[in-house]
């Protein structure tokens, strides 16, 4: 018997295999343990939101999974979990990206802003978030962090957009209540705000 098997190795690994067959991920899972030990990183090093944060992630873990469930960083949204609509928009280098769409391990040389880090440190809002509250854009607010997110990334790239422009920025958002004309009062207050 191999010393290093022990009872818990390998009752982890039951587990591990049985919830990779359920999930679709076993080819992926297989192709990584075909590489030598430890070519896959675990502990990393995250910058989020101007802090370093030191993360235990594994291979297949999506940027969504380890803000919420590991950072407890619960503003970003799971909804779709497929990248089609928004509700977990995060800024990678300052770029709206979908963060359920985008690995961790991907991402760890970058710098990830999300909802929680653009309030400033003395708790003033930020100038999109005070204009969403002051146009009144949330209804149900479920997709509201990430329309706030995709706008500010936005307006870090374009300060004074015209409304078809923020139309076009916050496009990827879906809003289940529909309040696309508020969000856009919000981006257009913002950007009035910003200047």
């Amino acid at each position: 018997m191999n010393p290093q098997l022990t009872r818990r190795h390998f009752i982890k690994g039951v587990i591990f295999s049985a919830s990779a067959a359920a999930s679709g991920a076993g080819y992926y899972i297989a192709s990584a343990a075909s590489r030598s030990p430890g070519a896959v990183e675990r502990l990393i090093s995250l910058n989020v939101n101007g802090r370093v944060r030191r993360v235990d992630v594994l291979p297949q873990e999506t940027l969504a999974h380890t803000l919420r469930y590991r950072l407890n960083l619960t503003g970003t949204k799971l909804a779709c979990n497929r990248g089609e609509c928004g509700a977990c928009t995060v800024m990678l280098d300052d770029i709206a990206n979908y963060s359920c769409s985008v690995l961790t391990h991907q991402v760890k040389d970058r710098a990830v802003i999300t909802v929680e880090g653009l309030r400033a440190e003395d708790g003033t809002l930020h100038p999109v978030q005070q204009a969403f509250i002051e146009e009144l854009s949330p209804q149900c607010g479920f997709c509201t962090p990430g329309q706030v997110v995709a706008a500010a990334a936005l307006l870090r790239a374009n300060p004074n957009p015209t409304r078809e422009e923020a139309r076009q920025g916050l496009s990827g958002n879906l809003c289940r209540c529909g309040a696309y004309d508020h969000y856009l009062n919000g981006v257009m207050r913002a950007a009035e705000l910003m200047a």
